[in-house]
């Protein structure tokens, strides 16, 4: 089989970097079209503007409107060319960054990413997930190549909200458990190959970063402080775990997030929230040892993730609504089906209870 590891150009992360951006993106082009949210954009726009100004670049900063979908995108693409941009760099969370990668992908121009909360492991990937108005899934659309450049102000991401950097590190506990099993199966990586021991490596080094400093590295975020634990796992947030997903493969649990963000109640809870719980319920449906499952939990539980359905805002635990989650996560074209046996809605579902009920016992222990 031919393996296949893809990564970003560069990967530039640090304290106050925002202040060189120009010097960072100047190779890229001269007109820069940048897109976030209006709270992501007040962040970044001084420090931004400074730089290119100091390096005779033009710019343009365009809110969106919070929605990744086909027709925001298609909105502020025409935007985009109206400015002439050569550069799009997307700026704040995942919704923010797909939605300018999908907007990059179709001016053809360059991209840099700007993350102002390191919630998710977006930022490095060819991967732009669009949503229908409905909040639905709608699409996977797959860039001509990864962002050229990302750019992470560990300053920004440290005083941006403690919960975002949480949720980041429940997308990244995913990463090695999705890894592992796309191994098993010999599941196709986001290039359409199979992980190389440097991707696979990454990958398991993304978990081990989390187990070590995830703990010691919220305590400090909570503070608004950047630490050597905080810039170890905005790395395993970030860069570990997007180039451990996109070149060794996702698997059940961002499949069963789908299926359980599609219940009543869970509209306010985050892509990495609702992963970490999939990835208990994938290590409950790949019958990992009990003490596997418990150290996930109680990281879980220690940092600050939900480890249960109702932490998620699920109110209605019948097998009758949670089959709907099942259903959903075991829809064509998701990533469930990577995994090295047979999906079927029933064993999701076994999953899901059976996570949901470890989570709460957990909890009553506590």
């Amino acid at each position: 089989m031919v393996k296949i590891m893809i990564a970003p150009n560069r990967y530039i992360q640090g304290p106050r970097v925002l202040k060189e951006t120009g010097t960072y993106i100047v190779h890229l082009g001269s007109r820069v079209f940048f897109i976030g949210g209006p709270t992501a954009l007040s962040t970044v726009k001084d420090q931004v503007s400074a730089s290119l100004n100091e390096n005779s670049m033009e710019y343009q900063f365009e809110a969106f409107s919070g929605e990744c979908t086909r027709a925001s995108a298609a909105r502020l693409l025409e935007k985009a060319r109206r400015f002439l941009a050569d550069v799009v760099a997307g700026v704040g969370g995942g919704r923010a960054i797909d939605t300018a990668k999908a907007v990059s992908h179709g001016l053809g121009s360059a991209l840099v990413i700007i993350p102002t909360v390191a919630s998710n492991d977006a930022p490095c990937s060819a991967l732009c997930v669009q949503y229908k108005e409905n909040h639905m899934l709608d699409r996977f659309l797959i860039l001509k190549r990864n962002p050229d450049v990302v750019l992470v102000d560990s300053k920004v991401i440290a005083e941006a909200p403690t919960r975002y950097f949480v949720a980041g590190m429940g997308d990244a506990l995913a990463t090695w458990f999705e890894a592992f099993t796309c191994t098993k199966s010999s599941a196709k990586n986001l290039p359409g190959g199979v992980t190389t021991a440097a991707a696979l490596n990454l990958a398991r080094l993304c978990y081990d970063t989390l187990m070590e400093y995830g703990v010691s590295a919220k305590l400090a975020v909570d503070q608004n402080a950047v630490t050597p634990a905080v810039e170890k796992v905005i790395e395993a947030n970030v860069l570990l775990s997007g180039l451990g997903f996109e070149s060794s493969g996702l698997a059940a649990a961002h499949g069963i997030h789908e299926g359980v963000h599609a219940l009543g109640g869970t509209e306010g809870a985050l892509h990495g929230e609702l992963v970490a719980f999939g990835t208990i319920a994938q290590l409950v449906m790949e019958n990992y040892s009990r003490g596997e499952i418990d150290r996930v939990i109680d990281f879980c539980k220690a940092v600050g993730l939900p480890v249960t359905l109702r932490q998620l805002g699920v109110s209605d635990a019948s097998p009758e609504n949670l089959m709907k989650a099942a259903e959903v996560a075991c829809m064509e074209g998701l990533t469930t089906h990577n995994c090295y046996f047979e999906i079927n809605p029933e064993l999701i579902l076994g999953a899901i209870i059976g996570a949901n009920a470890l989570g709460e016992a957990s909890l009553k222990r506590s």
